[in-house]
């Protein structure tokens, strides 16, 4: 069957190299990455994918321009391919640059379709939906209809390990692709300075453990009976097996706030990494590391207010003589700040555009 695994903008490719490195051929497309696999496979992809924020099962796609069209190509849709007879199927929307502006209405048309076109198979007039959960998304983009059905239930980046949240949270799947897209190597050590509640440090120490992002979560398509119990419970035991934490090494993180250290502390411990990362109360100006060569990784404050604009230039400026004490550093750095270069005092060697929630930003490298 075929999939999409989707994904931020900017995050296409990375989450097209991670399905490769799963064995799967995909290929990227704006929103992410699209791919053939079995159930098992696609249970594999929600359990791996460290980028991706959800794992969608395409039930079906066609040109719409009236929502007579729309009903009808859902009504085409073979539904009870997937749905058993006491399905729960809630059915979500969005409409972008279509005819079809109404998102109400074309949940209520879809969700109609779906339910004639089961009740022709299924020969009755009332569906329980007491049953698996089989969460459907109707999403229109110009002239184009695509129903999916979401495998993962739950959002991908919900790891299980954050439970409270900073000023500023960094979504798990964009730290992760941080971490894939820096200059860090083998037995290279990494520091966040402007570490916060811990999602770079956990994802870093997650990736070089061989640690399966999903492992203690659970996802819609577990309780399908038309996906293998007894395979995914062995790829999910796998995947235990090969978390390794005595391959982390060097990680560990600073920041002036304590209440945020205290978050941290507590999520790297739910992460199951207690003892594995080096975590500490230290201004960025004040900081010496005894590590030769560290790279430094993190997302500083963007100073969006006006009022902290000024603190933050200084920051940037402060990350610029961090970088200097420690010769043969890397930075990395996300941020939406525009003068960012100005303040560090360096152009950045490499650049990547991306999107931290709604707000656009750029990843440099130093």
């Amino acid at each position: 069957m075929e999939y999409i695994a989707a994904a931020a903008f900017g995050l296409e490719g990375i989450v097209k190299r991670e399905l490769k490195h799963l064995g799967m051929e995909a290929k990227a497309e704006t929103g992410g990455a699209r791919f053939s696999a079995s159930p098992v496979e696609a249970f594999r992809a929600n359990l791996w994918l460290r980028t991706a924020d959800r794992v969608l099962l395409v039930a079906g796609e066609g040109k719409t321009l009236s929502f007579e069209d729309l009903f009808q190509l859902v009504f085409s849709l073979p539904w009870e391919d997937y749905l058993p007879k006491n399905a729960r199927f809630p059915v979500s929307g969005k409409c972008a640059r279509s005819r079809l502006m109404s998102v109400r209405d074309c949940q209520a048309i879809t969700k109609k379709a779906i339910a004639e076109r089961l009740k022709r198979h299924y020969r009755t007039q009332w569906f329980p939906e007491d049953g698996p959960e089989y969460p459907i998304d109707v999403s229109i983009h110009g002239d184009l209809a695509r129903l999916t059905i979401d495998t993962s239930g739950t959002a991908l980046n919900r790891r299980g390990y954050r439970t409270w949240n900073g000023e500023a949270p960094l979504r798990e799947t964009l730290a992760a692709a941080l971490v894939m897209l820096s200059p860090w190597e083998k037995d290279m050590p990494l520091w966040d300075p402007c570490c916060g509640t811990g999602t770079l440090l956990i994802e870093a120490a997650y990736l070089r453990s061989r640690r399966a992002p999903g492992l203690t979560r659970n996802f819609a398509c577990e309780a399908w009976p038309d996906f293998p119990k007894k395979e995914m419970e062995g790829i999910r035991r796998e995947a235990e097996a090969q978390f390794d934490p005595g391959r982390i090494g060097m990680i560990g993180g600073s920041d002036v706030d304590p209440e945020a250290l205290t978050l941290c502390k507590r999520h790297i411990k739910q992460a199951g990494l207690s003892g594995k990362i080096t975590v500490m109360q230290k201004d960025l100006r004040d900081l010496q590391l005894e590590a030769a060569s560290p790279l430094f990784l993190l997302n500083p404050p963007y100073g969006e207010r006006l009022s902290d604009k000024k603190n933050c230039e200084q920051l940037y400026r402060g990350l610029r003589a961090l970088s200097d004490r420690h010769p043969g550093s890397r930075m990395g750095v996300i941020t939406a700040h525009p003068g960012f270069e100005r303040c560090y005092g360096k152009r950045a060697g490499q650049k990547r555009r991306l999107y931290n929630g709604r707000l656009e930003c750029e990843f440099m490298i130093f």
